[in-house]
């Protein structure tokens, strides 16, 4: 796809999770291009920070950017936000669609209460799926060529032990945004616009992690240290990428044409990943086929 047509002047853009990490550093990267920037959160406090943040960055005196408060696990919300934004005279062409919201919460298969499975497969699967179903058919409406991408993870690939419930979300949604692009590149057969991919970040220095402490904190009524959190945007790790790199190499893989974008970081590259990501399907397999023994799985895949 051309991205000249998409992050341009006077285009509008839309990004959820657009308070903090690489929902906001999406925001900051669409503002440099002159786009109008429509920014969509749950937390009211990080969302005026980094409104203020996005603003400064404008490079046109017509740039509309605005926050708005969005719960996109609620599909109402959703599709108020995408009539607030069709019907705004600012917007002409909706090129570019983020759906980036996400949260993080721990736990098995069976610690894990409904009500946080529910809560976390609302946000991570759901939310883009509200927004895509909601935003798409008016870009389809509007002719104009289109992005969408959707925030993915490498744990809905290699679904590392630990954190079950955020790897199903992060799979599903995966699975999900798959089935999108196939309908799009049909429909692309026959003079359609618009465009998906999936955005699959490493280790990024956000604050999803300090953010679902914070949540814990409350829930249990316990006081919250930040200093307690490992890493997290204000207290960036080495190891990780900082959240405009994840933007600036998104830019990188959609102009050769990629749909899965497999971000790399300052402790994986993408010769790991590939060898993480075989490994998991290997397992899978394994799984399934319940061979128990090393040596069994080498004679199975290797004789």
């Amino acid at each position: 796809m051309d991205l000249s047509r998409v992050f341009v002047k006077g285009n509008t853009a839309v990004i959820t999770g657009a308070s903090t990490g690489i929902g906001r550093a999406s925001a900051e990267y669409c503002s440099k291009h002159g786009m109008n920037v429509w920014m969509a959160d749950i937390d009211a406090n990080d969302l005026k920070s980094a409104l203020s943040i996005v603003k400064n960055l404008a490079t046109d005196v017509g740039q509309f950017i605005h926050s708005v408060h969005v719960d996109v696990s609620k599909k109402d919300d959703m599709k108020a936000l995408a009539q607030l934004v069709f019907n705004h005279k600012s917007t002409k062409s909706v090129s570019f669609l983020m759906n980036n919201a996400a949260i993080q919460i721990g736990g098995g298969p069976l610690d894990t209460s409904m009500d946080i499975f529910e809560e976390v497969l609302g946000v991570n699967t759901l939310g883009p799926i509200h927004g895509c179903q909601a935003f798409i058919p008016m870009m389809k409406e509007q002719n104009f060529e289109g992005l969408i991408v959707n925030t993915g993870s490498k744990q809905g690939i290699t679904a590392p032990p630990g954190n079950l419930t955020y790897n199903v979300s992060k799979a599903a949604l995966k699975t999900w945004t798959e089935g999108l692009e196939h309908e799009l590149m049909q429909q692309r057969k026959h003079g359609g616009k618009l465009f998906s991919a999936l955005l699959i970040p490493g280790w990024v220095n956000t604050d999803i992690h300090l953010k679902e402490q914070k949540m814990r904190a409350e829930r249990n009524g316990e006081k919250f240290d930040e200093n307690t959190v490992f890493f997290h945007e204000g207290k960036p790790a080495p190891g990780a990428w900082m959240p405009m790199q994840v933007i600036e190499f998104m830019i990188e893989e959609l102009r050769k044409g990629r749909f899965y974008i497999v971000c790399p970081d300052n402790d994986v590259d993408r010769e790991t990943d590939i060898l993480r990501m075989t490994w998991a399907m290997v397992r899978n397999y394994v799984m399934m086929a319940r061979i128990q023994s090393e040596s069994e799985i080498a004679l199975f895949f290797f004789n």
